[in-house]
């Protein structure tokens, strides 16, 4: 008989499944030292095993080799720090610890050192830092002593680094010299230790209640009792440049939640995905694959290790991984099953974690955390794909075949849902046509002649490119718009504009700092203390002025508040009042790129920090890495549409940032209104394909990168006057272009930075041929964001003293 099922009742019953099943995620995760059930040091990744009688440890050598580690006992908890891992028994009596310093010999594995040993006195989640070891005492005879702190030394003897006497503490987290912990009668955080930034840290965080917190190299990162999270610390690696989060995205409760390495941090999302950021882009951005779904993830000082969902296999990576096979990551060859969180004899409080009998081997039960019983809304970030086929389970094929059903399921459910919403959105607002206009808040205007009446330039410097593209009939391009409007900007403080008068002093010109899309920029400082940038667009009537700074405010809003990535500028918040329009970002305190090229108080100081080749790759490549995430991992892609140097920011570690949102993929400004796509953008760096045939591909943002690459390299404006002309405006690509092809890039150089050494000389000459390629005339010859990425990171290398040669030929490029 032939069953017929309607897909009103397919997609019910996947809803339901992939609900049932995002709620019962479990989500430990690790840092630099708490307790799990994994472990890492500088030489060895170590995991407790399932499905034994005996939950004992398991221990792999970077050099290549298994180890069972003795004795062979049940244990509860593992953490480990740089030379040494110590495990807590099952039941919380004893501790012990082995030495891993030396790569080449394994026998320490069999000569562990018992720390603790006392069967009243019992010890609770272990916290293992750099070179020294926590624990929180559950006296079971006092009370009064449950929740204090013992710690240890690496040698084993006691140390007197331990916080006040009487303070009791709901769990702790240990990094380089310090400790931290919440607080049991406040949830607020105390710190302790040599290490000086562990007052610093106490400081940063106040009064501010923690749910949970996990301790890297010097920083300390959590998330608070309103569900954001937070970090606080040494940010010399924007190692605290949280991404932009919602409230619930991160659980708050469960015993941790961060993988925090020396100078980077790692989180473990409720859907099971990894998001990282700071160690300068190689700590972990991008370390875990997409679409892979992970139970608990643990870091070492620049290791990152995760618990694979499908089968309890560990995958580890990061800038102390060793690149066996050119993929960054590694999946360790157990032939065990690692225990997803610790088997505990007493019933659970919450929810019991599934298959917890047969991973416990019916000894105890793994449990999830209390505050998943709760009817939790989905938090706002978007499903991941579906994971590449790169896994091999070394559980029973059945049950793999089950897991993996159910992941496609999942994930497929997802996908079909935002394509069929994609397509009814597509063809609710239809296709617009209607006038061009090219932005122009920086560069001086320079027209040609349109089918509106435009005037015709006499700057034939910038139009002997574009004059050369073929006229074909408008293409409009339209994408789905992203994000939250302005009035549910659920990622985004509001603020009143009496806040932010008060702030930039009645918005004076002392505090003028810039210009943007919509407005003018000021310096704030809000009541809290915190440094903002206050982007306040035009005030005037309802004209197409205002329309257009309303449209720009809009997509601001739109975009940054559900975007997060350490090279894009955060949004702090925003303000509607009547016709008043305006957003609050991070102030970046070293201004725009532009700025340090080009301002006139700038240009004479050759001791500048951008005057060095190194930083300049350094910048663009941060930059590079921004507008990569926009192309291939915000969802729905984002082209930016006016990229140039003034959008470029650098923060007070001269870290680069893309900012000004306000021109990205912009639609129709209402549905009777339906216009075409405005060909926006700055002169100097818009796309000629794009302005040319209103052609808008990824392609567009590509071209503006290779732009300010050429900036980069000459210091001079993508418009500028040469004395040697006459005075006439001369575009950057038309100088440039053909010197480089013709082999003279060396007379084009920026004489402010100095000759490049010989590894700076092949670094600079791959930036060049790399700027070459992305100015192309046409989108399809330009590279993608991907392959500028990692010419810029190959030229940056050869700055460190990497050596080979280079040639046009072989960059990586691949055209479209």
């Amino acid at each position: 008989m032939k069953l017929s099922i309607s897909p009103s009742i397919i997609f019910s019953v996947v809803s339901v499944t992939f609900l049932s099943f995002f709620f019962s995620l479990p989500l430990t995760t690790h840092a630099l030292g708490s307790s799990s059930t994994l472990a890492v040091t500088s030489t060895s990744v170590c995991g407790i095993v399932g499905e034994k009688s005996t939950q004992s440890i398991i221990c792999y050598r970077i050099s290549g080799d298994i180890i069972s580690v003795e004795p062979n006992v049940s244990f509860s908890a593992i953490s480990g720090g740089q030379d040494f891992f110590c495990g807590l028994r099952s039941g919380g009596y004893a501790f012990l610890c082995w030495d891993t310093s030396n790569s080449s010999d394994n026998s320490s594995f069999n000569n562990p050192k018992r720390v603790y040993f006392n069967t009243t006195v019992l010890l609770q989640n272990l916290a293992v830092g750099e070179n020294h070891v926590c624990a929180i005492v559950n006296d079971t005879a006092n009370a009064n002593g449950t929740g204090t702190v013992r710690c240890w030394r690496g040698d084993g003897h006691v140390s007197n680094q331990t916080p006040a006497d009487g303070d009791q503490f709901e769990s702790i987290s240990s990094g380089n010299g310090f400790s931290c912990g919440i607080l049991m009668n406040s949830s607020r955080i105390r710190c302790w230790g040599n290490n000086p930034i562990a007052t610093k840290i106490e400081s940063e965080f106040g009064n501010m209640p923690m749910g949970s917190i996990a301790a890297g190299g010097s920083h300390v990162c959590g998330v608070n009792s309103t569900g954001f999270l937070v970090c606080k610390g040494d940010n010399s690696s924007g190692q605290l440049d949280v991404p932009l989060n919602s409230a619930l995205e991160y659980s708050q409760f469960s015993q941790s939640k961060l993988a925090l390495g020396d100078n980077y941090s790692c989180a473990l999302r409720r859907n099971g995905s990894v998001v990282c950021w700071g160690g300068g882009g190689g700590g972990g951005l991008g370390l875990f694959p997409v679409g892979i779904s992970f139970e608990s993830i643990v870091s070492g000082a620049n290791i990152t290790c995760g618990l694979m969902t499908l089968n309890f296999s560990i995958m580890c990576g990061g800038p102390g991984w060793p690149n066996v096979d050119n993929s960054g990551i590694q999946i360790l060859p157990f032939t065990d099953k690692i225990l997803p969180g610790p088997c505990v004899q007493s019933s659970c409080e919450g929810k019991l974690y599934p298959d917890s009998a047969s991973l416990c081997s019916g000894s105890g039960n793994i449990c999830y955390p209390p505050e998943l019983n709760v009817s939790l809304p989905p938090p706002p970030f978007p499903p991941s794909p579906p994971p590449p086929v790169i896994l091999s389970s070394p559980s029973s094929p059945s049950k793999e075949l089950k897991n993996g059903l159910l992941a496609f399921a999942i994930v497929g459910s997802v996908g079909v849902f935002a394509g069929i919403c994609t397509i009814i959105y597509c063809l609710w607002a239809g296709v617009c046509f209607g006038k061009k206009k090219v932005h122009n808040s920086v560069q001086p205007t320079i027209n040609r002649a349109g089918s509106n009446g435009g005037t015709t330039s006499n700057h034939s410097g910038l139009i002997s490119r574009s004059s050369t593209i073929r006229r074909q009939s408008s293409r409009a391009m339209r994408r789905q718009r992203s994000g939250t409007s302005s009035k549910h900007a659920d990622r985004a403080e509001e603020f009143s504009l009496a806040e932010l008068a008060a702030a930039t002093n009645d918005f004076s010109l002392e505090n003028k700092i810039g210009a943007g899309s919509f407005g003018v920029v000021y310096r704030g400082k809000l009541v809290d203390g915190r440094e903002v940038a206050i982007k306040r667009g035009e005030t005037g009537q309802r004209t197409k002025k205002f329309q257009e700074k309303e449209s720009a405010f809009e997509s601001e809003l739109a975009f940054l508040s559900r975007l997060h990535h350490k090279h894009l500028v955060r949004l702090v918040g925003y303000c509607e009042d009547g016709d008043e329009r305006l957003l609050v970002y991070d102030y970046m305190k070293n201004g725009a790129l532009y700025d340090h090229l080009h301002d006139k108080n700038n240009i004479q100081k050759k001791s500048s920090v951008i005057n060095s080749w190194k930083m300049r790759i350094k910048i663009v490549l941060d930059a590079a890495r921004g507008i990569e995430y926009l192309h291939n991992y915000a969802v729905p892609p984002i082209i930016h549409r006016d990229i140039k140097s003034s959008n470029i920011l650098l923060d007070l570690n001269w870290t680069a940032r893309v900012s000004d949102f306000g021109l990205s993929l912009m639609g129709p400004e209402s549905e009777r209104d339906h216009r075409p796509m405005k060909a926006a953008g700055t002169v100097g760096y818009i796309d000629p394909e794009y302005y040319g045939l209103n052609l808008l591909t990824a392609k567009s943002d590509v071209y503006g990168l290779g732009v300010v690459l050429l900036e980069l390299l000459t210091g001079k404006r993508a418009i500028f006057k040469d004395d040697e002309n006459g005075g006439t405006p001369t575009s950057i690509v038309d100088f440039a272009v053909p010197r480089i092809m013709a082999g003279e890039l060396v007379k084009v150089l920026d004489p402010r930075v100095g000759p490049p050494q010989l590894n700076e000389a092949e670094a600079v000459e791959l930036v060049a041929y790399t700027a070459l390629h992305c100015v192309n005339l046409e989108g399809k010859d330009r590279p993608t964001m991907t392959d500028i990425v990692a010419n810029l990171e190959r030229a940056l290398s050869l700055c460190d003293g990497s050596h080979g040669s280079i040639s046009g030929d072989t960059i990586s490029i691949v055209s479209e």
